[in-house]
């Protein structure tokens, strides 16, 4: 109220009103986004504006695909969701394989887009794609923000079902004229979302189900997922394991979650898995999948030759995973965690001395092996050189491939969230910037991007990243100029028509990674590759060396597609 003229006159209070690109940016410190991982273009630049003052981290990576890896990389290595942004148009569909790789592994990512004013959309603006439509089988969710009104609700949304029950990637798209409307900021503290309710518990029925099977089973095995590790679950897993007695196989993207050096563990199964937990999926009476999807990469593909003499229970958060790939007869349905915990409560050992013993005869008798050289360079006494130099207390990240299955044989993981690698959808040129969002995550730690040289040039670009910002990222290259993987299939399935595999070409990775101001060695044998890896290790910025190995080394053991379990490849070697 003020005195005008001897009169009251009432006035108003104006709310302040900000923009929504700086709402959007109030939004993200207030979900503590510590960094954004991503790349400016004309459809964002509203956005980019708001994070000219610095209050939220920005790492420019030299192509939106680099920038979506990255984010994955420090939502995998923190459990926390990463945050990318990109432009419309080409920007937008750059994120497409970084959004499907991240879906397939349940990774938490919230991935923003801009788009073209609301009044152009569908007039095939410059740079206009439908990314909510082309990214709605890949998301958990997508939202086209239509009133700038709705833009902290939507961002609360993204955040609260990126994070809850399955982790998976959200994307927000923005057109630039809601990015430029003004409106009043309130940040909902939660949000209530119709039909999203991810929090299950399974039923007292379900346990004492799952008790009487231990307590009956002679022959128990647990087969141990990515959810174990996305819960959080690793400590209640030895529990279980050591309580019970029951040994664990960890899937590709389970690794981690079950320590490597622990007697209960027999290794990863499946395709490139050990014999012992092929052998010990084929004899099981009690087969007992711990937030595991039983992809064809176990299976085979082949379920009527997998655990057939098993009664299945299968923890999973996810009811749509159970009992898809195969016949549950234990549905336990709810956070792994938290049922693991309620289980262990109670749990009964198992009767399972002698098969154990038999366990441990397959692991005695069977172990992975490589036949060694003098001369040249093995993968795998590589990969085995970098766990003996890191004693297994490195984060290490992977592209897809040969190096990939040779890091989940001879390198032993001691904790959860220390083995990055792309499993559901394979993608090449995952490895470097997914060691890139890690190492930002953990700037303490060494960070390891063990990667081929198919896939390293895919996202190379990205060296330039590491050394303007001084990333120590270590680049550990197994350099066997060709598509490993492609070419071992063509050798074993294709009666050695190798079609397009050589990679020919390819650039000196050392002087390379110079030109990018990086620091680079090339090792040839086993004294170079020592001497050299040492200096990379005690270098402070990043570094790379470049292995060079035979091209003609295959992973073993193998099992084709379609085949059994019991068809298992050992390979010339053993």
């Amino acid at each position: 109220m003020e005195t005008l003229s001897g009169q009251l006159v009432e006035t108003k209070v104006e709310e302040r009103k900000f923009t929504g690109s700086e709402i959007l940016l109030r939004c993200l410190i207030q979900e503590g986004v510590e960094v954004i991982f991503g790349y400016p273009g004309g459809a964002v630049l509203p956005i980019y504006d708001s994070l000219y003052d610095g209050q939220i981290r920005h790492l420019l990576a030299r192509h939106e695909q680099g920038a979506i890896h990255a984010a994955d990389g420090y939502a995998r290595a923190t459990g926390k969701p990463g945050v990318v942004v990109a432009t419309s148009g080409p920007g937008a569909t750059n994120l497409v394989t970084g959004i499907a790789t991240a879906m397939m592994d349940s990774v938490p990512l919230v991935c923003i887009t801009g788009n073209v004013d609301q009044s152009l959309l569908g007039t095939d603006a410059f740079q206009e794609a439908d990314i909510t439509g082309i990214t709605m089988p890949i998301t958990k969710h997508n939202y086209l923000v239509r009133d700038v009104n709705d833009l902290p609700r939507i961002v609360k949304e993204a955040f609260t079902i990126a994070t809850q029950g399955r982790p998976g990637p959200v994307l927000i798209d923005i057109p630039k004229d809601v990015s430029n409307a003004k409106a009043a900021f309130e940040y909902p503290e939660s949000v209530e979302i119709p039909g999203f309710h991810p929090w299950r518990t399974p039923g007292r029925e379900q346990v004492e189900q799952l008790y009487e099977a231990i307590a009956e089973a002679k022959k128990p095995l647990i087969l141990a997922g990515g959810g174990v590790v996305s819960s959080g679950a690793a400590g209640e897993l030895i529990a279980f394991s050591e309580k019970t007695g029951i040994p664990v196989t960890t899937t590709l993207m389970g690794i981690g979650g079950f320590p490597g050096t622990h007697p209960h563990w027999l290794g990863m199964p499946g395709m490139h898995g050990t014999y012992a937990a092929n052998h010990a999926l084929l004899e099981c009476d009690l087969l007992i999948g711990i937030g595991a999807r039983f992809d064809d990469r176990v299976t085979m593909g082949r379920i009527d030759k997998f655990a057939q003499k098993a009664k299945i229970a299968h923890i999973d958060i996810d009811p749509a995973e159970i009992g898809k790939n195969v016949r549950t007869y234990i549905p336990l349905n709810g956070d792994v965690k938290s049922v693991l915990q309620l289980i262990n409560q109670e749990v009964p050992r198992s009767r399972s001395n002698k098969w154990m013993d038999q366990l441990d005869e397959w692991k005695q008798r069977f172990p992975l092996q490589y036949k060694e050289t003098e001369d040249g360079l093995k993968p795998q006494w590589v990969i085995e050189q970098i766990y003996r130099t890191t004693q297994g207390e490195a984060i290490i990240t992977t592209d897809v491939g040969q190096h990939q299955m040779w890091v989940a044989q001879f390198y032993r993981f001691h904790h959860p969230r220390s083995l990055l690698t792309s499993g559901g959808l394979g993608t090449m040129g995952f490895g470097f910037p997914a060691a890139i969002g890690a190492q930002l995550a953990y700037p303490d730690r060494t960070v390891i991007a063990v990667v081929g040289d198919g896939g390293f040039q895919m996202t190379a670009q990205e060296l330039a990243v590491v050394s303007l910002e001084n990333i120590p990222v270590k680049v550990a290259l197994i350099n066997n100029q060709c598509l490993g993987m492609v070419r071992q299939w063509q050798e074993i399935f294709y009666k050695k028509r190798y079609s397009e595999v050589d990679l020919a070409g390819s650039p000196d990775f050392v002087t390379l990674a110079e030109a990018y101001g990086v620091k680079a060695w090339r090792a040839h044998t086993k004294d170079e590759a020592k001497k050299c890896w040492e200096e990379a290790l005690a270098h402070p910025g990043p570094a790379l060396v470049d292995f060079w190995v035979s091209p003609e080394e295959n992973v073993y053991p193998m099992v084709a597609p379609g085949s059994g379990l019991d068809e298992m490849v050992m390979g010339d070697e053993i």
